[in-house]
Parts: C-alpha cells; sequence; structure tokens
C-alpha cells in the first residue's frame, strides 16, 4: 500500500515504515512561537531545565502587537527579546511581519516537519511539509529536546477540478470546502489539496488553500510540491532547498472530497461561523451594509492580494462611508508593495496602512470595531468577539469581494466590477 504526503515525512523522519494512526516520537526542523503564546512557551521551558533550543530553526515572532498597544505586552514581548538574547532561538521583532509568512518566506522547505503555538502554522503546508500548531508546552518540549510526540493522522484527499472563472479566488474556493467539509469535519486529520486548479495556482494562492485547512478541524494541508515551490523557493534564494513531495497513486486515504472550481462563485462566511457559508450572489439580496473593510492577515495579505483589491478600487474608486484599512503579511511585501507604488495607490485611495502584522484580525489593536458594526475582511475567522467586540459582525471573503465591498460600502458580487 502506497503513503501519503504525511506518511511519508513521518516515515523519514522517524526512520521506519509509519502509517496513519501510529504513535510517534519525530524530530523537528522548525519550532515556532508568536507573542501570545510565547511567554508561556518561555515559562515552561524554563520549569523543565532547558538552557538551549534544540531546533537549528526555532524562532519567536512578535507580530499579534505589534507595535505594543499596552504596557502589559511590552513586558511580555520583553521577555521573547532576552529569551532570544539568552539561547540559539532567532528572534523576529515588530514589523518583520506575520509569524506564518515568515515562515514560509525564510525557514520552511518541503518535507520538513514543522510546529508553532499558532493554529494556522499549517500555512507551511503548502510548501509540502507537515506543519502544524500546537500548544505552548508542546512547542515548549520541541524547543527544548528537538522532538514532539505525534499520532500520525488520517488524511482526507480534497480534488479541486476544473478553472476558477473571473472573479473567483482561492479564497472562495477554501470556503467552499470549509462550507462541504463543515467545522470539525477534519478533526485530527492532514487534508492533501491536488487537482488541476491547485497545479494552476501561484504559490501566493496555495498559502491562502493551506492557511485556512485548521478551520474544518485538520491538523494540516498539504500540497504536492513542483515547479511552481521551486520558483517560490528560487526567489527567496532558497532554491537548493526544493525536492520533491508527493503522494503515492496508491495511497489510502478517509475519505475524498471533489470540488468543481468552475461551478463557483464568490462566496462569503457570514457571523459567527467560518463554515457558514453562502454565495455573494444571495447575500447582495440582502443589501448588508459594511462599516470597515480589512485586507491582509497570514490569508490574504500577500502581495497578489492588495493587486487583486487595488484594481477594483482604482477604477472605481472607496465609498466615504466605508474604513478601508491594508496591511501587507510581511515586510518583504510591504517592501515590494512599496517600490511598485501599491501602497501609494491605496493610500491615495483613502486606505489606512499598518504595519505587518495580526492586530485587527485578532482583536488586539489597529481596527477593533464598534457596537453593531460589520466589516468584511480577508481573515479567516469570524468567530464572535475574534475581532475585539463580540457586540460586532465579521464577514469573511477575498481581497476582490473585499474591495467590491469598499466601493459600494455592502455586500456586492466582485464581478460586477471585473
Amino acid at each position: 500500500m502506497g503513503k501519503t504526503m504525511t506518511e511519508k515525512i513521518f516515515s523519514e523522519h522517524v526512520g521506519r515504515d509509519v502509517k496513519a494512526g501510529d504513535m510517534v516520537i519525530s524530530k523537528i526542523d522548525v519550532a515556532m512561537v508568536q507573542d501570545g503564546t510565547g511567554p508561556l512557551m518561555i515559562e515552561e521551558f524554563k520549569k523543565m531545565g532547558f538552557k538551549d533550543v534544540n531546533v537549528k530553526r526555532a524562532l519567536l515572532v512578535i507580530d499579534h502587537a505589534s507595535p505594543s498597544p499596552r504596557k502589559e505586552l511590552s513586558n511580555s514581548q520583553k521577555l521573547m527579546r532576552e529569551f532570544a538574547r539568552s539561547t540559539s532561538a532567532y528572534l523576529h521583532d515588530i514589523g518583520e511581519g506575520i509569524c506564518h509568512q515568515i515562515l514560509v518566506e525564510k525557514y520552511v522547505k518541503p518535507g520538513d516537519i514543522v510546529v508553532g503555538a499558532d493554529s494556522h502554522t499549517c500555512t507551511s503546508g503548502a510548501l509540502g511539509a507537515f506543519a502544524t500548531g500546537m500548544g505552548s508546552t508542546d512547542v515548549a518540549i520541541a524547543f527544548g529536546l528537538g522532538k514532539i510526540w505525534f499520532k500520525v493522522p488520517e488524511t482526507i484527499k480534497v480534488i479541486i477540478e476544473g478553472e476558477l472563472m473571473v472573479g473567483v479566488y482561492p479564497k472562495d474556493v477554501i470556503l467552499e470546502i470549509m462550507r462541504i467539509l463543515g467545522s470539525d469535519g477534519a478533526t485530527y486529520k492532514a487534508i492533501e489539496f491536488v487537482g488541476e486548479c491547485v497545479e494552476s495556482m501561484g504559490q501566493d494562492d496555495r498559502f491562502t488553500l493551506s492557511n485556512m485547512a485548521v478551520e474544518a478541524g485538520a491538523k494540516t494541508g498539504l500540497i504536492p510540491t513542483d515547479e511552481t515551490t521551486k520558483k517560490f523557493l528560487e526567489s527567496s534564494g532558497r532554491g537548493s532547498d526544493f525536492r520533491k513531495i508527493f503522494p503515492d497513486p496508491d495511497a489510502s486515504y478517509e475519505k475524498v472530497v471533489k470540488v468543481n472550481a468552475s461551478r463557483l462563485e464568490p462566496m462569503v462566511s457570514v457571523p459567527h461561523q467560518v463554515d457558514n457559508v453562502k454565495p455573494v450572489s444571495e447575500l447582495e439580496k440582502e443589501n448588508i451594509k459594511i462599516d470597515q473593510i480589512f485586507i491582509g492577515t497570514c490569508t490574504n495579505g500577500r502581495l497578489n492580494d492588495l493587486t487583486t483589491a487595488l484594481k477594483i478600487l482604482e477604477k472605481n474608486g472607496k465609498s466615504p462611508n466605508v474604513r478601508l484599512i491594508v496591511s501587507p503579511a510581511s515586510k518583504n511585501i510591504l517592501n515590494r508593495a512599496l517600490k511598485e507604488g501599491i501602497i501609494e495607490k491605496f493610500v491615495e485611495l483613502g486606505a489606512v496602512i499598518i504595519p505587518p502584522g495580526c492586530g485587527p484580525c485578532v482583536g488586539i489593536h489597529q481596527g477593533v470595531l464598534g457596537d453593531n458594526e460589520k466589516v468584511l475582511s480577508t481573515q479567516n475567522r469570524n468567530f464572535k468577539g475574534r475581532m475585539g467586540n463580540p457586540n460586532a459582525e465579521i464577514f469573511l471573503a477575498s481581497p476582490a469581494t473585499a474591495a467590491a465591498a469598499a466601493v459600494t460600502g455592502k455586500i456586492t458580487d466582485p464581478r460586477r466590477f471585473l
């Protein structure tokens, strides 16, 4: 019997053949914490008597409150800086970017096992790595020992067939998959995204798919590596890290799900569950007023996301009744957007540009909503209170749908502007 990508990666790391359901202790290639989870990791690390990290690529990223809006958070970040100075861990300080984007830009390579004290660590699965979120204590063990236990998960194969129509984007695809699987449809499973639609996507778009695998309860969302992966790694000076990682043709899956991308229209996740997904054409009839637009996050804060939104806004302008907040996912993306004039154009259109980070998405600062306000965001979660106010409503959509709402002040089908 052949192996899934997950089974292949774990077999290689453990040094023997393993299959779904096996309990293993595996070495770790990359371990990460951010400023929300890092202080507890450091506390547990010290309690266990560790003196230095035992992972070559150990990261501390300050991105959730970046820059810090409160003294309590500032003290937590100070602790992380001190830990980095006293160990071999790498520190990425305020403004450098969201941890998941930094991981894929600089550290993760195909075939890695990656653990992070953040659920969206699964984003790195788009590079053919087994990347998963864990609690701070487990990650402290990974930092200290360079290994951690796993139950090798079963895999759900998601075949995305066909071609995306104009106005439909990978965010719409993954929202449709969330609708099909439900919020617990892949609990403690790996997802493999395959098919002609995935193969035709750019690497940035693939990150969007893998990023939201956890919203169905999945441990990770893997994509086989190919020339697109190779070109992405080469663009960041890491071409030598490329290798082919793919499932065997006769691999065994927990189940197989098929999605016809050609039949999809723009989709929107409505409050307060990610899997509560409806077509934009249906919501447009409800005339839902939007107060704030947020374009960014580890889901859709990459350069192609910014350009997609900008094309619609440049032609049609922004409604004066909508606040538009834009946040590139990393310093690298911000620099590229500056050089290409993208940031200047957003500012001229009335957008507010905030530093690379997670502030509005997690409701810490730089975009907290008022009572009864509605936001259309390109992020990955719309739980009640997620953006800092339980009396507000969060709608999730693609950058194109977000831009269309910024034009009209309400949920609007972006295809009318394309």
